[in-house]
């Protein structure tokens, strides 16, 4: 789907209603799964009246290239609560626009949504962040080059500026950090930079990248959290940091690795989400 701002609301109210045909109920929160992080779709898709849509049967949806996105929207409930769930996102560097990474947010948006959790994989920057921690996003590096709201803005879908000083939602933090303790789980806190990939970083980025702050790297997350605010919804952002950063370690990084961590800690992070989504509802 092109970059036009004036047929984009249009397009996501008709994807929304196709939707509907197979789950009525009103849904107030959403999650996005990234890489590796699949497993909890995967449950929620055996729940009593759950709907299951391929991205493929979705007007509008683009289809995920990248091993660990199935491609999947599910619907069904947390505790009563009806969620809708995408097991697997697009990214810009698959050669999208930003219109079409972000599409399936405005989409939630026309469901009714107003929570979003954004969960990633991501690269440890903090070299005291090992790998498998679960971090909580207290705000980000935009280092796409680009924003997911330029061009011309439909008063429908958001305000022309929106505001992004609480971005990532410190209540939905003190939430989750509670119930992370319930459970025993150690969550960390940090600036997560986006950047465009597909390529991983340099040491010499990952150098920079530190200077200014980051504590996690990725290539996503970055534009839908952009798209969710501007939507009026409040985040929830959640990396799995699945690799140290070039340079952190030393040694080299591949895909396989941050498949690999993310099963290995999907047990406690599916955990984690089913305490927290039906917390979520304001």
């Amino acid at each position: 789907m092109e970059e036009n701002q004036n047929t984009t609301y249009e397009a996501a109210q008709h994807a929304a209603r196709i939707i509907r045909t197979c789950f009525a109920e009103d849904v107030r929160v959403a999650v996005v799964l990234g890489s590796g992080l699949g497993a909890f779709a995967d449950e929620l898709a055996q729940g009593a009246g759950a709907a299951v849509f391929s991205y493929e049967d979705i007007p509008g949806f683009a289809r995920s290239t990248v091993e660990g996105h199935a491609g999947r929207l599910v619907i069904s409930h947390v505790d009563s609560v009806a969620v809708v769930c995408l097991q697997g996102r697009f990214h810009y560097y698959e050669g999208y626009e930003l219109s079409d990474v972000t599409f399936p947010v405005r989409v939630l948006a026309a469901l009714g949504v107003k929570s979003l959790v954004l969960t990633n994989a991501a690269g440890g920057v903090n070299p005291e962040f090992e790998v498998g921690t679960l971090m909580l996003i207290t705000d980000h590096l935009n280092l796409m080059g680009v924003n997911p709201l330029r061009g011309g803005n439909d008063e429908r879908l958001g305000v022309r500026f929106p505001d992004m000083s609480n971005l990532y939602d410190a209540e939905f933090r003190s939430v989750t950090r509670k119930e992370a303790e319930d459970i025993n789980l150690t969550l960390r806190e940090g600036v997560y930079a986006g950047l465009t990939g597909p390529s991983y970083e340099t040491p010499a980025e990952i150098k920079m990248l530190k200077t200014l702050g980051a504590d996690a790297v990725g290539m996503s997350t970055v534009p839908e959290a952009i798209v969710g605010r501007h939507s009026g919804m409040r985040v929830l952002g959640i990396s799995c940091i699945t690799n140290a950063a070039a340079g952190v370690s030393g040694a080299p990084i591949n895909h396989e690795e941050v498949m690999e961590t993310g099963a290995r800690v999907q047990t406690q992070f599916t955990e984690l989400l089913q305490r927290v989504l039906g917390k979520l509802i304001y």
